[in-house]
């Protein structure tokens, strides 16, 4: 089981900027692949963005498409949000993904969230 741990959430306005790191706490995610996924309360959870083991494989969804970018090194992956919305308000997760596909189909372990908020 890997123990991911995710930073870099906070408030920021409209068209600001964050960059979300996740790490893992024992193990290099060399050979995962990591997915970021978002959850707003009342709302269902929305996969952002993943990464595929050796960066084959890279995937965007719509809603953040163009703002966002996900990178790694090989002990941590990072999704930089650029011109952020307040839609885009939302607890996000990073997590290893079930059999490493990319789009995932479902995640195995998951970090324990960051909060976002976009806000004036």
């Amino acid at each position: 089981q890997v123990q991911l741990v995710e930073s870099g959430g906070g408030l920021v306005q409209p068209g600001g900027s964050l960059r979300l790191s996740c790490a893992a706490s024992t193990f290099t995610l060399t050979y995962y692949t990591i997915a970021w996924f978002r959850q707003a309360p009342g709302k269902e959870r929305e996969g952002v963005s993943c990464i595929s083991v050796n960066n084959g494989n890279i995937y965007y969804a719509d809603s953040v498409k163009g703002r966002f970018t996900i990178s790694r090194d090989h002990d941590t992956v990072y999704l930089q949000m650029n011109s952020l919305k307040p839609e885009d308000t939302a607890v996000y997760y990073c997590a290893t993904t079930k059999w490493r596909l990319c789009p995932p189909t479902d995640y195995d372990d998951v970090g324990q969230g960051t909060q976002v908020t976009v806000s004036s």
